[in-house]
């Protein structure tokens, strides 16, 4: 019998190959999903293949699969900013194997949303950093690029998009409002982004992470030191902010303004305090950023006495 072609599918076959030549990141696609491939056929891998060799002479004859299991899900939301010229190089630096970095979303200045990799899977985004005892980020997180050199605003348009995007992710997630946070949170050492004139307050407003109450004159209450986590009220905190104090780059409390150190006060928030003058500094970057530095104010510090509480 011979075959036809029929019209629907000349219209079809043009479309495709139209669709491809102006895709400028077939390429990477293609080897995207070859990537895709490779992970899933390692997860059908029956039965799976054992951790190392120490135990296997002590595993059973039989392996018994169990039935109760889903896939990881994040409970993190890191937001960060580009720091390069545009839209266009940030997904070219995330496409290139050897830049070794990615993200799972990346948000143009016009509100333009380009979902580069599966929420479930992990982006090499956060790198080293951590957030109260969670040290490997990247497993836990979803990371979202916003296109911004660093010392400009963000757009109208891009935090449209981003509130947008928190929403489904909160939603489909569970992810508790806490955990929107930045990478100078995870890495006060490293990071800076998202830079100072980015809307924290607005987000926490949504609900997206947390903000302290104001006006912050009325907000100082005294509080039982017995419902401060004894995990982390030690000694080591409170020597490091003594050694600090006599350095000169933080300003020593007055009792009336903080209830605990801030070491401690940090630590309870979530940030890690091993540097306290760059956790302190991450801090300002994300709740007062009209001055980041490592100076805590008066005003500072009623900040984070009552921001720490909210995070018990």
């Amino acid at each position: 019998m011979k075959k036809t072609i029929t019209p629907f599918l000349v219209t079809a076959l043009v479309f495709l190959m139209v669709s491809c030549a102006s895709n400028p990141y077939a390429p990477t696609n293609r080897a995207h999903k070859k990537q895709i491939k490779a992970l899933s056929t390692e997860l059908k891998v029956l039965p799976p293949p054992a951790p190392g060799t120490a135990a296997m002479m002590k595993y059973a004859d039989h392996w018994v699969g169990t039935t109760n299991f889903n896939l990881r899900r994040p409970n993190l939301v890191i937001i960060h900013h580009t720091a390069q010229d545009s839209v266009g190089q940030t997904l070219k630096t995330f496409t290139l194997e050897r830049t070794q970095v990615s993200s799972h979303y990346v948000i143009g200045r016009h509100g333009e949303v380009y979902h580069m990799l599966n929420d479930l899977y992990r982006a090499w985004h956060g790198g080293s950093g951590q957030w109260g005892s969670n040290t490997d980020i990247n497993s836990s997180s979803i990371g979202i690029e916003l296109d911004n050199n660093g010392f400009e605003e963000f757009s109208p348009a891009q935090i449209g998009s981003l509130l947008e995007l928190l929403e489904d992710l909160k939603t489909k997630y569970k992810i508790p409002a806490a955990n929107f946070i930045g990478h100078s949170d995870i890495a006060p050492t490293r990071k800076n982004d998202p830079n100072r004139t980015f809307p924290w307050k607005l987000l926490a407003k949504e609900g997206y992470g947390l903000w302290y109450d104001e006006p912050i004159d009325d907000i100082v209450q005294p509080m039982d030191d017995s419902s401060i986590p004894t995990e982390v009220v030690t000694p080591e905190l409170n020597l490091v902010m003594s050694d600090s104090v006599k350095t000169g780059t933080i300003a020593a409390p007055a009792p009336e303004l903080l209830d605990v150190s801030p070491a401690v006060a940090l630590k309870i928030i979530g940030y890690d305090v091993t540097d306290l003058p760059a956790a302190i500094k991450a801090f300002k970057l994300h709740f007062i950023q009209t001055e980041v530095d490592s100076t805590l104010t008066d005003y500072d510090l009623k900040v984070l006495n009552n921001l720490y509480k909210k995070y018990l």
